[in-house]
């Protein structure tokens, strides 16, 4: 059994403090109500997020769920229905949101990999009949969280995001870890981004950032975001303080993540020496490891507790599913002991 003294702290990019460099840029942040007129942190972040992602307009937002939420709200009529991955951040992780909210459906298709194709939806639009609901939109996930950190196919994207397009449906993006792709894939972010009416992005998550998320898109679309939330309750006076720890994370942390993608391969490699334990598909895109546990030796549960008494901490994604994400916290040392507790537990 390896120990070790230093919690190394697993469970998700979420769990990142913010650097000193970060926590200096957060005091000198120049702020002003953000609700009343203008917090100039916050402009500057805006201004180049939207110029990053390649669209018009961009505002920041307390949580990537808000961000979603927002964008499902403006691009459906209420009592409508939008179409999306079965799998996917927005349907299994925002506590149906979009029903209580927004008063909408959520068309599931099973994706292969978390990834949709024009053929799995093709025939998912709803008839105009007073029978059905109306389909409006067409949501992605890139990377998709719950298949590891799995990279959409870019050309799969522009098929389906035109297909839509063609049948009078707006595209929306759940990119909460869109730096990742881009990083990984070796595309721009604005590349990534272009075929999407909408994109939502995290700075909390691999970027480090203590708080927040932005939705990007048509000014129109943003103007109207601004009142929606309002009304959701993500007004933020003097929010350039947050503003200005996302700005140094968006200017200085995202060509660093290649780092994180080594350490998760790292990890990986380590739970496929580990005979009790699977890779889900055998593949690491990005930051985070699924892996699938052999239900004949044990449960998730009773490996993250194992784990976790020896200085590891990791999730429990389902009674057979562990996962690990990497990020700016954790140090190559840290890994290096990671793995060697990895291969010798269960």
């Amino acid at each position: 059994m390896v120990s070790i003294s230093e919690p190394i702290d697993l469970r998700s990019d979420t769990v990142t403090k913010p650097t000193p460099e970060m926590l200096q840029a957060m005091m000198n942040a120049q702020v002003g109500d953000d609700v009343i007129d203008i917090d100039p942190t916050l402009q500057q972040l805006e201004n180049l997020t939207a110029e990053i992602l390649g669209k018009e307009a961009a505002i920041f937002m307390p949580s990537g769920t808000m961000s979603n939420q927002i964008a499902l709200r403006l691009h459906c009529d209420r009592g409508s229905e939008f179409i999306c991955e079965a799998d996917c951040h927005i349907h299994h992780y925002e506590q149906g949101a979009y029903a209580q909210l927004s008063g909408l459906v959520a068309k599931t298709i099973a994706g292969q990999g978390g990834a949709l194709t024009t053929e799995s939806v093709e025939d998912t639009i709803s008839p105009e009949n007073e029978h059905f609901l109306r389909t409006r939109l067409l949501c992605l996930e890139n990377t998709h969280n719950r298949w590891g950190g799995r990279i959409q196919s870019q050309a799969e994207i522009q098929k389906i995001c035109s297909w839509a397009h063609q049948n009078a449906l707006k595209t929306h993006l759940d990119g909460a870890r869109l730096w990742n792709a881009a990083i990984a894939s070796g595309l721009t972010e604005r590349e990534l981004c272009e075929p999407f009416d909408s994109i939502s992005v995290c700075f909390s998550k691999g970027l480090g950032a203590p708080v927040g998320s932005a939705l990007a898109g048509p000014k129109s679309l943003i103007a109207e975001a601004r009142r929606a939330r309002k009304l959701f309750g993500g007004g933020m006076r003097q929010a350039g303080f947050l503003g200005a720890a996302a700005l140094y994370s968006l200017q200085n942390h995202r060509e660093r993540l290649i780092m994180d993608h080594q350490h998760a391969e790292q990890i990986g490699n380590a739970c496929e020496n580990n005979k009790a334990f699977k890779v889900r598909d055998h593949r690491i895109d990005t930051n985070i490891v699924i892996c699938d546990v052999d239900a004949s030796v044990t449960t998730a549960a009773n490996v993250v507790d194992q784990l976790n008494r020896q200085g590891l901490q990791c999730l429990s994604m389902g009674r057979q599913t562990i996962r690990f994400v990497t990020h700016l916290n954790v140090s190559g040392q840290q890994i290096e002991n990671a793995c060697k507790i990895i291969e010798t537990c269960v």
